[in-house]
């Protein structure tokens, strides 16, 4: 009873409800289900508040977790010896390289254990470096500031505030890292739940000696063996009263999306990694104060990627609208915000660039 209760106080409160729709795509939806409500208002924490959690992180151990090589684990803990924040199941942590490059990345331990926190990191040699930096310039000893924990995929369990009755998990390659946590929660708690859990071969999988514990409640379908996942393959047995919780790819999320869009009675709440699609943006002009320079940003593009695309040293890290890295004060222009971080004071003169756009294709004027 002592383990349980110890459990459920790791729990976080209730937020049952369908996250069916990427934040940029369907605020309504989010409104009604009064998910974005409550993930909202822990994003659009103060920044004094966010700057007391600070912590510096030691890396005490790096361990390879797939055949590939391609991703490590890391074990990190308090440079000072001291116990880590709390965190609920399906957190991240924002990690300060280095470089001086922000990145995510989910927490993927037990959260029970307070003398260290895991992260999963694949090599991704086309990306914006931060994964390859922490791959060859991160060795043990090495330390990091980190921000944290926060939680945008937070984990509502059947019976303890969920109206849901079992889980189906979907997982697609380094996508099983927040799901980790959400498995040993689950499982610890005697929840009914099943995983399917997809990726190009074995190879490319990690965690597999450590998910092999739950025998043939995950089932593990590799796109050179099966061939690419159906809706059907992902979902498997998934009947009325059940929350899906998936993390992958985008074309995975599409398939799980539009397979449930008419399942009012089954939940769905997911997490990519990377930036959203843009839907319904106009073509418009961005203006860079200090320099005079123009960017023409397309009606399929962020801000942010025609700042990149056009050379300009413009900061980022999550892509999503919530981690608040590349946050620019906007000098003139009407602002489509399309973040989850910003307080309306803010909106009058700032935006993200990595979400927000021109309202109706008006011209910006950026502090940049």
């Amino acid at each position: 009873m002592t383990r349980l209760v110890q459990r459920l106080k790791q729990t976080p409160p209730s937020l049952s409800g369908r996250f069916r729709h990427d934040p940029a795509i369907r605020f309504a939806d989010l409104a009604i289900n009064g998910l974005w409500a409550v993930t909202g208002a822990v994003a659009r924490e103060r920044v004094s508040r966010r700057a007391a959690q600070s912590l510096t992180l030691r890396v005490a151990e790096r361990t390879v977790v797939a055949h590939d090589q391609d991703v490590i684990e890391l074990r990190l803990v308090a440079a000072a010896g001291q116990p880590l924040p709390v965190w609920h199941a399906g957190a991240h942590i924002d990690v300060h390289l280095p470089s001086g490059r922000i990145r995510q990345y989910s927490l993927c331990g037990d959260p029970a254990v307070r003398d260290h926190y895991r992260i999963a990191v694949r090599r991704i040699p086309g990306g914006g470096g931060g994964s390859v930096e922490i791959h060859d310039r991160l060795p043990v000893g090495a330390t990091v500031e980190t921000l944290g924990p926060r939680n945008a995929f937070p984990l509502a369990v059947p019976g303890y505030g969920s109206p849901a009755q079992r889980f189906r998990f979907i997982a697609g390659g380094i996508g099983i890292t927040p799901i980790l946590s959400m498995l040993t929660i689950a499982d610890q708690l005697g929840v009914n739940w099943s995983m399917a859990y997809v990726g190009r071969s074995r190879d490319s999988l990690p965690f597999l000696d450590e998910i092999a514990r739950y025998g043939d409640r995950v089932e593990i379908r590799t796109d050179d063996v099966h061939g690419l996942p159906t809706a059907g393959a992902l979902l498997g047995d998934c009947p009325d009263g059940t929350a899906v919780y998936t993390c992958g790819p985008a074309p995975m999320l599409g398939t799980v999306r539009s397979a449930l869009a008419d399942r009012d009675k089954v939940e769905l709440h997911y997490e990519r990694f990377g930036a959203a699609p843009v839907v319904d943006g106009e073509p418009f002009q961005a203006t860079l104060a200090a320099s005079g320079k123009t960017v023409q940003v397309g009606a399929d593009e962020t801000l942010l990627h025609a700042l990149t695309r056009a050379g300009v040293p413009a900061p980022y890290s999550c892509q999503q609208g919530f981690c608040g890295t590349c946050r620019t004060r906007v000098l003139a222009g009407e602002v489509d915000h399309r973040d989850t971080l910003l307080t309306e004071p803010e909106r009058a003169d700032q935006m993200l660039t990595c979400v927000s756009r021109s309202a109706a294709g008006t011209p910006l004027t950026l502090d940049l």
